[in-house]
């Protein structure tokens, strides 16, 4: 495990005191193993944020939802979870695999709490466990190198109300059509598994999008 600080953080911990208490804490909760405590709490997740770092610098943090238990704890140093169907930028999926450096939070809303995860992702295209996640494009692995439990001081309560209509479902006939694929213009660049649904349902102007999405139905 490498050393969480560097003199950037210093700097700032010593300017308000905290440089010792920053090496307790450091000592208290991070690990470079999952415990059991943390594999029952990612394992009952429906979404976490995942950051990557793209060709330019830039960190990219991604939305990442499914049914719960989507992330899965392979053994004590090694998480998994699938990439399913997205707006074909692949910006997360292509950052990791030129900087596999990741993070990821995961949060519960409702109690609160939260997990924070540092580790290496790799992506095979043949990984076995794709066939075991319904609905997936690739399976990420990540090797834990620190995980630790978060503050959760300023998590402001929600409750979730339901699973998004996209999570991809082992019983439905095939996946729920984003609306934003139907958009105008958007029709002849589209892969070809999503141009017989589109043509089904009818194209939209960007507008209509719009209303939509203000709507929560995007």
């Amino acid at each position: 495990m490498s050393d969480l600080y560097s003199e950037q953080h210093r700097v700032l911990q010593r300017a308000f005191e905290t440089d010792k208490l920053a090496d307790r804490v450091k000592e208290f909760i991070v690990v470079s193993e999952i415990t059991d405590d943390h594999k029952a709490f990612i394992e009952s997740r429906a979404m976490f944020f995942l950051a990557t770092v793209d060709h330019r610098g830039f960190p990219t943090c991604s939305h990442k939802g499914g049914e719960p238990g989507f992330v899965r704890v392979v053994d004590a140093t090694t998480l998994a979870f699938p990439s399913y169907d997205g707006n074909g930028m692949f910006l997360s999926m292509g950052n990791l695999t030129a900087n596999p450096r990741i993070g990821m939070l995961f949060i519960d809303f409702e109690t609160p709490h939260r997990v924070r995860v540092h580790g290496t992702a790799s992506i095979d295209r043949d990984d076995p466990l794709t066939a075991s996640f319904h609905g997936a494009e690739l399976v990420v692995r990540v090797a834990i190198e620190e995980i630790f439990v978060n503050c959760p001081r300023y998590i402001h309560p929600h409750r979730r109300i339901g699973l998004s209509k996209y999570t991809p479902q082992r019983d439905a006939e095939r996946p729920v059509t984003p609306q934003w694929k139907r958009i105008d213009g958007l029709r002849d660049v589209l892969p070809t598994r999503d141009g017989e649904a589109v043509d089904e349902l009818g194209c939209i102007t960007p507008e209509a999008y719009e209303a939509l999405v203000r709507q929560g139905k995007g």
